[in-house]
């Protein structure tokens, strides 16, 4: 039994040791995930409260989100594989820009929560400029 032991836990601090150098990107975006989550209930109570309804916390939506960091979780540990064992003779930087892309669209909910939790118009402005910004670029590209 002890032998099993032996194997499993060397297993798992393998991959642990596999993963170790992503940890920081997977923290990162699981802090996104995490300030997008709360904040969305938030702007979800403060909107229920404005059209005088009664408010409940839904399981549905915590389960979601828990799915989504499992599937950013895997996102990012498979473009890791990919990069680190696949394609290690060429610097791609994928995980990276994966994670980037993955905290730029929870930023963007955040900052859409944040426009409805605050008063303040800069919230709004910021979520208008970046919408702007995208459609440009993506307009562009389409008339290529």
């Amino acid at each position: 039994m002890e032998a099993i032991y032996r194997c499993a836990n060397g297993a798992i601090l393998g991959l642990a040791a596999l993963f170790a150098p992503i940890k920081p990107l997977i923290l990162c975006a699981l802090s996104f995930i995490l300030v997008d989550f709360v904040t969305g209930v938030l702007a979800s109570r403060c909107e229920a409260k404005q059209r005088g309804e009664q408010w409940y916390f839904s399981s549905h939506e915590a389960w979601h989100t828990i799915r989504k960091a499992g599937f950013v979780l895997l996102t990012i540990s498979m473009s890791w594989l990919i990069e680190w064992c696949i394609l290690d003779f060429v610097t791609l930087n994928l995980t990276r820009i994966l994670t980037g892309a993955i905290c730029g669209v929870e930023m963007w909910s955040f900052l859409e929560n944040a426009s409805v939790l605050s008063d303040a118009k800069l919230f709004e402005w910021l979520r208008n400029y970046v919408k702007r910004k995208v459609e440009k670029e993506i307009g562009e590209y389409e008339d290529e």
